[in-house]
């Protein structure tokens, strides 16, 4: 297996991680990335067949030691599903699809184009950053009123999710790991407030459907629930925000906005998410031991899949670097694959359809006033600041 050494936190790896990839897939499916001391997928092939194998998941072997400083943290993550296996991970799964339909998925379309027009009516006229204006509002927003949550509250909902997913970063520190911990401390003893007011006073809100959801005789607990509001608000916001961000980019860059038009924008939203991901590396632990494309894992390995990686493969997409919203729509990894394919994948869609629809629909002659760059963030992927101006603006359609 070909060793590789890149630096997960150097700047030119955080502008354009993409020719790494390339060249850790010149040698084969899997290659062993020396900063991590892991070996990584990073062909389409085996990322896809690594998230569905059923001999590898998300649960540790062995039990972790956690620090008494990352206690809180590790408290709430003790009941994510995106962190459990079978059989308890298929009843959190169950369940939580039977309150998160996508028939109450799909009637949030109207009341976010409503938010999306009233968001730009809000921007400060002239030279902005798009991300605090328009990509970080609109899915906090969106998932505190899914929630039940007082939008006022967004903000704060917003810096808790910020500190939390700062664990997952290649950047990690003493203090950033003290920061998610005292904000999963905070976030779940709001929601838990919230929780026992939704037992006694019910409304039409996920919270509610989330107490009343039943599988076989079982809900979940208040600690499931908590968790699993707080897991559907920080990896789906990260992901949206990052993917509004990367694809305004996109757009901009490749001349692209002829492509947004409602019988157009779902190719296009599929090809921003293979082309710049959210969300870039993902592991597996091994739970026997397991050859996988040359690769000997012993029970208890960790094996990650580059993400990032897999959709920029030549041999599933064609000219892979090429942004091309016209391309022939093909599933791509940004949303993961397997039993834990991301639940509020369809909540993504519709918010990144509809918000840059009706972005550039109001503000069709926007622009790039600078280079955008990108987030030290890895292992997501995305902009630290978008400057945009527009001279002209369609007036509001609400």
């Amino acid at each position: 297996m070909q060793h590789l050494s890149q630096s997960p936190t150097d700047p030119a790896f955080e502008q354009d991680p993409y020719p790494f990839y390339a060249r850790a897939r010149s040698f084969g499916d899997v290659v062993w990335w020396d900063d991590y001391a892991l070996p990584c997928a990073v062909s389409a092939e085996a990322v896809n067949a690594i998230l569905r194998d059923r001999r590898l998941g998300r649960e540790p072997v062995e039990p972790m030691a956690v620090p008494d400083h990352l206690a809180p943290f590790y408290a709430v993550e003790a009941h994510s599903m995106l962190e459990l296996e079978p059989p308890r991970h298929t009843r959190l799964r169950g369940l939580v699809l039977r309150a998160f339909t996508s028939r109450r998925i799909a009637a949030l379309a109207p009341e976010i184009e409503v938010l999306c027009h009233r968001l730009i009516d809000e921007m400060p006229r002239g030279e902005i950053d798009l991300l605090p204006h328009y990509a970080q509002r609109l899915p906090v927003i969106v998932i505190a009123r899914l929630l039940g949550v007082p939008e006022d509250m967004s903000a704060q909902l917003l810096a808790w999710s910020n500190a939390m997913v700062g664990m997952y970063q290649a950047r990690r520190t003493r203090a950033m790991e003290d920061a998610a911990s005292t904000a999963a401390r905070d976030f779940a003893d709001f929601l838990r407030g919230y929780v026992e007011t939704r037992r006694s006073a019910p409304a039409d809100d996920l919270i509610t459907n989330l107490i009343a959801a039943e599988e076989d005789g079982a809900r979940l607990t208040t600690d499931e629930l908590i968790t699993t509001c707080i897991l559907l608000l920080n990896a789906g916001h990260e992901a949206t925000v990052h993917t509004l961000g990367n694809g305004v980019k996109a757009v901009l860059e490749h001349g692209a906005q002829d492509r947004l038009s409602p019988g157009r924008i779902e190719g296009t939203v599929e090809e921003i998410l293979r082309f710049d991901p959210p969300l870039h590396m993902f592991t597996r632990t091994a739970y026997e031991d397991v050859t996988l494309f040359g690769c000997d894992l012993k029970r208890g390995d960790s094996i990650a899949c580059l993400l990032g990686a897999a959709n920029r493969d030549p041999a599933a997409f064609p000219t892979p670097d090429r942004f091309d919203p016209a391309r022939p729509l093909r599933a791509n990894a940004a949303f993961g694959a397997g039993i834990h394919f991301c639940v509020g994948a369809p909540l993504a869609r519709l918010e990144l359809q509809i918000g840059l629809r009706v972005l550039f629909e109001r503000l069709p002659d926007l622009s790039l006033t600078a280079p955008p760059r990108y987030a030290d963030v890895y292992h997501f992927h995305g902009l630290e600041r978008l400057l945009v101006s527009a001279k002209a603006e369609a007036s509001s359609s609400t």
